[in-house]
Formats: structure tokens, C-alpha cells, sequence
């Protein structure tokens, strides 16, 4: 314990010579990293209190709710993955919407086709929130802290105010016409008919009031008190379907991690209902065959070789993955080296194939609304967490008296087999509709461990481009043992299975693309692939850095008006 508080101590003094980050922020308690420096200040604030790992992470969990709402909130779900460094052990919470008791297969199709928008806006998009219960319960277990006492920095900023940032800025314009039809919406992100100028104070005097009751009553006020009433009148005056009843049924869910191992490392990821962490074990897998560290760092070849591996496992995902309750997944053949193995002899070095060609069943033995944490103590303690409302501002319902903003995650669902949803993501029956089932995530929150000490929590944002930018910063890091900066800068690639086409980063140079096509990818320029945040221990450094793609896309965005 010395050791590792004197560690702390000799890395908050190199703090003090190096620039500030806005993100990441270090003290000899121990350090936090996500994508909005306030919710990220919270999280310290706790640490400093004499906070653990889980006490921090659940401060900025609830933090991140109020100064960036587009993204996640109390009306919203996720992933936690927690690794205690004393008992050597990892747990994983899983705290995912559910499907109300009256959802059927059928509640987006009309005359035999999906209704465009319906899953995506208004009442029937909402499913059953279980951020609330889930932070709760990772306290409770895991925390040092009481409640009150790591919601206080959240209650505060809802109630105070911050100024808006240029994120939220860019969120509001985006959804301006949706906002101004909202009177709850428009009261609290517009002024008169505009959008507020950065650096305006945004003020939330219901959620204050609503954090400040479940800080002092607990989560039950939201499932079964004032809070869950008043969600369910709310979607039943919309036409929905969510009642009470369901609010109070919620349960998080303590399920088994999966840990994979990749060359000297341990990886530690979420099982499903998370499509993400199968998804990178059998990225990790397969890449395990090849000399990755030898290959030109986004070449041509190295593009190919994780393209390939993409296609695979989105592929598998589209047709296995789903609520683990529910539905039958075949993990251990998925996670299988042999598997891996197998994909390896069948991939061409020189050219790709056909959809039909990838996934399980031919083997024989935008920026969403989701935002990522990641938190390391001086103990050791590890927590990396996903959180989101699906897409940003989720269902666009506020309800009143609360502040909360509802999420749409019933979208999440495959709503019909061959439908796309709001990331083009595909599904069959293993993900459809079922009463208090939890729809299918890329969420990845993921601990790396080495001689059973985490070197890298990472974790992303951005809907299936989760998975892949969780990959290729994991990559970087350990093969081409970049710098985490330089890591988490690196050019991206994703592929999805379908629609089948290669997205790649504009940085990534011409002739490679040209090259790419040559090998029959269908290329097309994305200016942003995901937004990912990492914590990594390289000898006796810690550093944590924040995507810089979530402001460079902003620039972008006003440079192009």
C-alpha cells in the first residue's frame, strides 16, 4: 500500500510541471478520465474525500448526466466493469434498460413494415431506465461513500448551473426542431426559440430537485415513488406502454465478465446484453495470430487483417447476440481460439468477400447519445463504465417536475429481421422485442490487466464504432506500444458487417484507400469513427487521456457552415 500511495504521489508532482488536461485529471488519490472535464472534476472531488474507485466512478456517472444530458442521464442505462485489486477479482454490473411488460415482437410495424421514427421518438421508445438502480447498486457493494455524499457534486451542477459547452451547444442546434416542439425541452436548452451562445449558463432546477431525492431517499424514490409516477403518467398521456408496474420490477444484474487473454494480457470486457465484449475477444482472438507489432501501423495490410476481423465478429453479432435471459448464446464456441484459428486460414491477405461469407454459421469445429468513464485509485481498484440514452436526448421526452429526459433504447431491439436501426446495425430473433427483455449494446467497457495489475481501462462512445475504437486503441497501446495520446489520435477504420462498406478516417491517406479498394473494400470517408477514453499504467507512469475526435468534430461541424 505504501508502494502504490508513494506511486500516486511522484506522478501528481510530474502534474504539476506538465499542462493541464480538461478531461483526465490526476491527484495522489488516484485519477479519472471521461469526455467533459466537469463530470471529471466530480469524480476527483469524490477521490480527494477519501473515495474508492467506485465512489469516484459513480460521482461522475450522475455528474455526466447533468452537464452533458444529450448523451446519458438518470433516464438512461449502461455497463460497469470493476476490477479489486486486494482480492485480484473482476465483477461486472449490468444495468441496461428493459422492454416494458407489453411490448410484443410487432410494436414498430404497421401494414407489415417498421414505422420510420417510432422507436427512435416519443413514448414507445422509451424502455425501462436502470442507470439509477445500477449506480446504486455498485455503491452499495463496492463504495466507501454514502449517496448523498457522491451525488452532491451532480445535485450541485443541476442546480447552480454550468456553462454550456460546446458539445451540448452542438447537440442542441442538431435537434433544434425536435427541442422547440418539447415546451419541457425548449424551457431548459433554448432561449426563446435559439440556442443559447457556449458559455451560457444551463440551469436544471427539476433534476436538482429529483437528484436530491433519490441522494437522500435512495433509488427507490425513482422506481416506486413521486419520480416513477410521474414517468408513467407522462408516457401514458404520449401513448406508451411503460407503466409502474415495470419502473418497480427493474433489477440490475451481477453477471460473469468475459476474460479472454491476448499475448501477455489479461482482458476483462462485459458479457451480454453488451455485444461489445465478445465482439473484442474475438477481435483480440483472431489478431493474436498475426505479428501485429510488425506490420506498418495502418497500412494497407494491417487495415485489411482488422477489416477482416470486424467483419467477422459483427457478423456473428448480428446473428447470436442477445439477452443472455432470453436467448442462447454461443459464447464458448464464439470466444473459442480454435474459432479464431479457423477465421484466420479463411481470410484472404489480398482481398475480402461477400457478407454470406463471414460469422459462425459457415464454421463447422452521430456521435450517439453514450458517453464512457474510466477510474484508477491508489489501491489499485479499477472501473471502466459505459453510459447512455441511446441516441442524443434519447426518446425527446422530458418529464416535467423531474428533469429527466427519457431514453429510447427500445430501438436497440432488431425491430423487424434485415431492419436497421439508428446506427445500421441488423439483427434476427435472438435481439427481437420481448416483455422485460434488455436490448442488445455495443457498450464495451473494458480492464486490461498484466501480472494482475490493470495497465489500460478503456472504454468508447459512438454505437457500433464502440467496439472498433475500443479495438484500435487497445492495438495501439499494446503492440505499437504508443503513447496514450498518440493512441487515441491514430486514424480509425470500422467495419459493421452491414451495410457492407469500409469506413475510414479522412487522415488515412489516399493511396491507402485506393489500395483497399483494390482488395474489393468498398471505401467510404468518415470524418470520425467513435470517441473512446483510456487510463494506462506504463511502468511508473499513469496517464489518462480523452478522444480529442469529440472536439475535433465540433470544429469540423462549424468550419463546414
Amino acid at each position: 500500500m505504501l508502494l502504490a500511495r508513494k506511486f500516486f504521489l511522484v506522478f501528481f508532482l510530474l502534474l504539476l510541471l506538465s499542462p493541464a488536461l480538461l478531461q483526465a485529471q490526476k491527484t495522489g488519490s488516484g485519477i479519472v478520465v471521461s469526455d467533459n472535464k466537469l463530470a471529471t472534476g466530480a469524480g476527483m472531488e469524490i477521490l480527494k474525500a477519501g473515495g474508492n474507485a467506485i465512489d469516484a466512478a459513480v460521482a461522475t456517472a450522475f455528474a455526466l448526466g447533468v452537464v452533458d444530458p444529450a448523451s446519458s442521464g438518470i433516464g438512461g442505462s449502461g455497463f460497469m466493469v470493476i476490477y479489486q485489486a486486494k482480492e485480484r477479482k473482476a465483477h461486472v454490473l449490468d444495468f441496461r434498460d428493459t422492454a416494458p411488460a407489453a411490448a410484443r415482437k410487432d410494436l414498430f410495424v404497421k401494414g407489415g413494415k417498421v414505422v420510420p421514427n417510432l422507436s427512435l421518438n416519443g413514448a414507445l421508445a422509451v424502455a425501462v431506465p436502470g442507470q439509477v438502480a445500477g449506480l446504486a447498486e455498485a455503491l452499495k457493494r463496492f463504495g466507501r461513500l454514502p449517496l448523498s455524499a457522491v451525488m452532491a457534486p451532480a445535485t450541485r451542477y443541476a442546480a447552480d448551473g454550468f456553462p454550456l459547452q460546446a458539445h451540448l451547444h452542438q447537440a442542441i442546434e442538431r435537434h433544434l426542431p425536435l427541442i422547440r416542439k418539447s415546451a419541457d425541452l425548449a424551457r431548459l436548452f433554448l432561449r426563446g426559440e435559439e440556442v443559447p451562445a457556449e458559455g451560457d449558463r444551463i440551469r436544471q432546477p427539476e433534476l436538482a430537485g429529483a437528484l436530491k431525492a433519490i441522494a437522500e431517499k435512495g433509488p427507490q424514490v425513482f422506481y416506486d415513488g413521486w419520480m416513477g409516477q410521474a414517468i408513467a403518467d407522462r408516457l401514458k398521456k404520449e401513448g406508451g406502454i411503460l407503466t409502474l408496474e415495470d419502473l418497480r420490477g427493474y433489477k440490475p444484474m451481477w453477471r460473469e465478465p468475459i476474460i479472454g487473454n491476448y499475448r501477455r494480457w489479461v482482458v476483462i470486457t462485459m458479457p451480454p446484453p453488451s455485444s461489445g465484449g465478445i465482439a473484442l475477444i474475438q477481435m483480440l482472438n483472431v489478431l493474436d495470430g498475426y505479428q501485429i507489432g510488425l506490420i506498418p501501423h495502418n497500412s494497407t495490410t494491417y487495415l485489411h487483417l482488422l477489416t477482416e476481423a470486424m467483419k467477422q465478429a459483427f457478423a456473428d453479432r448480428a446473428h447470436y447476440l442477445g439477452d443472455p435471459d432470453f436467448v442462447q448464446v454461443p459464447t464458448e464456441k464464439l470466444l473459442s481460439k480454435e474459432y479464431a484459428a479457423w477465421s484466420r486460414g479463411r481470410f484472404s491477405p489480398v482481398r475480402t468477400h461477400a457478407p454470406k461469407f463471414y460469422g459462425l454459421t459457415a464454421f463447422r469445429p452521430e456521435e450517439g447519445g453514450t458517453t464512457h468513464l474510466g477510474v484508477l485509485d491508489q489501491f489499485g481498484n479499477a472501473v471502466s463504465s459505459t453510459l447512455t440514452i441511446n441516441t442524443q436526448f434519447g426518446s425527446k421526452i422530458l418529464v416535467a417536475g423531474t428533469g429527466i429526459i427519457l431514453n429510447n433504447a427500445m430501438d436497440d431491439f432488431s425491430l423487424q429481421p434485415g431492419v436497421p436501426n439508428a446506427y445500421g446495425l441488423i439483427g434476427g430473433e435472438a435481439n427481437s422485442i420481448q416483455p422485460k427483455k434488455r436490448p442488445l449494446s455495443s457498450m464495451a467497457p473494458t480492464v486490461i490487466l498484466q501480472g494482475g495489475r490493470p495497465v489500460l481501462i478503456v472504454g468508447g462512445a459512438g454505437g457500433p464504432r464502440i467496439i472498433t475504437a475500443t479495438l484500435q486503441t487497445i492495438l495501439n497501446v499494446l503492440d505499437f506500444h504508443m503513447p496514450l495520446k498518440k493512441a487515441l489520435e491514430a486514424p480509425r477504420v470500422h467495419h459493421q458487417w452491414m451495410p457492407d462498406e469500409l469506413a475510414v478516417e479522412n487522415k488515412v491517406p489516399d493511396q491507402v484507400r485506393r489500395s483497399l479498394e483494390r482488395r474489393g473494400h468498398i471505401v467510404k470517408e468518415r470524418a470520425s469513427l467513435g470517441v473512446a477514453q483510456a487510463i494506462l499504467v506504463r511502468r511508473s507512469k499513469v496517464t489518462a487521456e480523452a478522444d480529442p475526435r469529440k472536439d475535433d468534430w465540433l470544429k469540423a461541424e462549424k468550419s463546414s457552415k
